[in-house]
């Protein structure tokens, strides 16, 4: 895979399918609520609304269409890519 197809979860396009690939914790400082709520690698996810001014983002994700709002800084510790 080509580095330019992983994105961080907070600069993702909204409407568009993606799949989470992974963590980026090098500094152990992820909040844990990111795995409480389902937020595993190989879901699949959409970002239904980014509010402005750098507020919540609306994620939708796995099968059962869950959803979640994660601020910018949490989505920063989620490594994605996107589905064709």
């Amino acid at each position: 895979m080509k580095e330019k197809d992983l994105h961080k979860l907070s600069g993702f396009p909204k409407d568009k399918m993606g799949k989470i690939l992974g963590y980026d914790d090098d500094e152990m400082k992820m909040p844990s609520k990111i795995i409480e709520m389902g937020l595993l690698p190989d879901t699949a996810f959409r970002i239904l609304y980014q509010a402005p001014f750098n507020g919540p983002m609306y994620v939708e994700f796995g099968e059962e269409k869950s959803r979640i709002a994660l601020r910018e800084e949490e989505g920063n510790f989620i490594i994605v890519e996107e589905l064709n």
